[in-house]
Parts: structure tokens; sequence; C-alpha cells
């Protein structure tokens, strides 16, 4: 501690300057009025746009630990801690315009696979992940990741000279290598090697924009019915009954509506992306039990391009329902001029720490999606087409002159 007293006082770090009053065009603000029950943002949003270049350019205010992280603090019982290596180490960063991110540090570099004997719950959790994610579910257009962006940050000037909290005051240090390193306090008692480190400063991470607060938004966290099991040797029934979607839909409020067809799009998601870590979900309170699904936490996914988790299709395959909107959109994405590897590679150009993906993890895409349009077509053969594709659209009939037009 004194250590860092003298290191703190040789740099004559002061506190920034009071945030400025909030503007009512502020990306933040503008952001949050724009939800609705259709998704985080409308399509083709000039918000977002302005949101992601701000998370890349303003100057960070304050930064601190997150709630998870804090919780962590106060029952630090090392013999615990199951998954060192990812879910301790994010912070909130704090912009002008009341403006907040979660930001998530690099802790595997891109070219570097999951290895084979990882499970899933003490598998990395990867900056340019989040990132991707947030990409892919803008083209799926299921709008419901928030906005994410990837960034380089100087740890010493925009985290430790600008922090007020004191414990991670206390977790920076300099590295053999003299570059400026911090760790998680809860994990570093355990395991050092968890640090992560700038070069020397500068550290690439991945910045998601806060959703609005819980007290003016608020939302319900749900176990997913196919959640996993977090033991090493445990199994869940989904995993060993085949039937155990005609259990789910007599639960309410799976029984009718949409929040099935709803936990499909994600499984869907997720299997592109290769995460099994949906152990819950979010939705707003506001747009009732019909809202959409808060994509969050998207880390883990990108971990290994060579393999396929088909086990994560398990709602589509064993419920055999889609929406009509979206298998319209996979259709589309699995035609050579708009190729899903395509048209995310150009997405993801759009980013600062591009390229965001491998070239091994955007051709999996491709061949995940297949996976994807045969396991509808099996269902479709199965059950009949009118019984497995939901018709969500509600597009009035054309004109019978209009008919005769188009078929001509």
């Amino acid at each position: 501690s004194r250590r860092h007293k003298l290191y703190r006082e040789e740099l004559n770090l002061t506190s920034p300057a009071a945030p400025l009053p909030l503007r009512p065009e502020a990306s933040w603000l503008q952001f949050h009025l724009g939800i609705s029950r259709d998704g985080l943002y409308p399509r083709s949003s000039p918000t977002v746009n302005r949101l992601l270049r701000d998370m890349q350019d303003f100057t960070t205010i304050s930064a601190d630990y997150s709630q998870d992280e804090k919780a962590l603090l106060g029952a630090c019982d090392c013999s615990q801690i199951v998954k060192p290596s990812g879910v301790h180490l994010k912070l909130v960063l704090r912009f002008q315009d009341f403006g907040k991110a979660m930001f998530k540090p690099m802790r595997q570099k891109r070219e570097e696979e999951t290895p084979e004997d990882f499970f899933y719950f003490v598998d990395f959790q990867r900056h340019n992940a989040e990132i991707a994610a947030f990409h892919l579910d803008r083209i799926l257009d299921f709008r419901r990741v928030p906005p994410t962006v990837g960034r380089l940050i100087n740890v010493t000037k925009e985290i430790l000279e600008v922090t007020k909290n004191e414990i991670l005051q206390s977790v920076f240090f300099v590295s053999p290598a003299s570059n400026v390193c911090f760790f998680a306090k809860c994990p570093y008692m355990c395991k050092t090697e968890y640090a992560v480190c700038g070069n020397p400063h500068l550290l690439e991470g991945s910045l998601s924009a806060f959703l609005p607060s819980l007290n003016l938004a608020p939302r319900l966290s749900i176990p997913n019915p196919w959640i996993r099991s977090y033991s090493f040797d445990g199994k869940e029934e989904w995993e060993v009954n085949p039937l155990y979607c005609n259990t789910v839909r007599e639960i309410y409020p799976y029984s009718n509506g949409n929040r099935l067809l709803n936990i499909v799009d994600m499984a869907i998601f997720d299997f592109l992306i290769g995460n099994m870590d949906r152990h819950h979900y979010e939705m707003f309170t506001k747009f009732g039990d019909d809202g959409f699904l808060l994509h969050l936490d998207n880390a883990r996914g990108f971990g290994r391009h060579s393999h396929d988790e088909t086990s994560i299709l398990a709602p589509l395959s064993q419920c055999c329902i889609i929406k009509r909107t979206t298998l319209l959109r996979l259709q589309l994405l699995a035609e050579p001029e708009y190729r899903l590897s395509d048209v995310m590679r150009e997405s993801l150009l759009q980013d600062r720490l591009a390229p965001v993906l491998t070239e091994p993890h955007l051709l999996a895409l491709d061949r995940r999606l297949r996976l994807i349009l045969k396991a509808v077509r099996k269902c479709i053969d199965t059950y009949g087409e009118a019984k497995v594709v939901a018709n969500d659209t509600t597009q009035p009939e054309a004109p019978a002159s209009d008919r005769v037009k188009l078929t001509t």
C-alpha cells in the first residue's frame, strides 16, 4: 500500500473535473430511449453508430469494479472459486453524459482455441467474442445484444489514475517486463497468474454499453430451461430425455405466446457463436411475457472454431419450432451472395480492433448455419411446415390483381 501511495503521489494523480450536465442528444440517453418491444434499437439506428464511436473516443472519467467483483470481495473464499479465469475480471468505466460501459480485457489471443479438455464453465472470457456477438446479433436482426465495441485502453491513465476505489488501485503493479498489470482481488490470492497486462500501458478490451438502471427499466433474470449442469459429471434432464420439450410446453409462460420461440432464437444465436454458458436470460418487465430476451454476456463464445456443439441446438431440435422471420433471415445468409461469413467479415472491419475474428471462426459460422437449416428441414419432414414454422409476420395479403402480376 505504501508503494502504491508513493506511486500515485509521484504521478500527481488528481480527480478529474466533474462531468458536464447530461445533454438531451447524448448517445447513451438516445440509446436508452430507443429501446422498444421489438429490440434494443431500431434497424439502421444512427444512434447506435454514434454510441459506438463515443465508447471508442470519449475520455474515461472513472473506473470501478463491477457489482459481481464487489460481491466477491465481501466473501472471498478461494476454495470456492471455480472459474477464476473468467467472470472475476471486468470493470465499469464511466464517461461524460453519464455514459457507462462494461470493460472486459483481452485474456486470450484470437488465434488460440479453447483447449479440448476445458469445461465450458472454466473457459476464458474473450473480449473479441463480445464484439463479434454484437455484430452477429445485428446481422441476424435480433437486436438483443447491447452495442459493443473494441478499444485500446491505457490502463494507467484510463483506469488507475481515475479510479477512486482503493482496492482497485492496490492491485496494479509493474511486471518484470515493465508492463503495467492489474488483477481481480479475489482470484489473485489463489492464482497470481490471472493478472492482465498492458504493453506497456495499452490493453485491448471490449466495451459494452450499459442498459438503463433497474430503477428505470426493471428486468427479470430467469433460469434457462435448457440450463447445463455446472458440475464435472452431472447431467440435466434435457440432456438425457429427448422428449424434454413436452414438459417445458406444459409450464407457463412456455405453454403459449412467444417465449419458447424466443428461447429457440437464443439457442440458434448461441450455437453460431459456440456459447454453452447460457444459464440465465434477462428480459424487461415492461414488455410483458412476450418481450424479447436479452442476449447478455457472450464472452465465452468463439472459443473453438473446429468443433460444433450441437447440443446447444436442443431447444430447436427437441421442440421443432422456429419463427418464420428467423428462418427467412438464416436462409438469406446461406445464399452465396449474402454468405454469413462475408457479411460478418465486412461488419467487423468497422471495429478498430479488426480483425476481430480469425478466418477459421468466420468460416465456422457458415458451417454451423448449414447445420441449423438441416435441423429445421428434419423437423419439417417429420411434422410438416405448418407445425414447425411459426408465422410471426403480419403482412397484409396482396390484392388479387397484384398476386396475378407476381405469378406472370
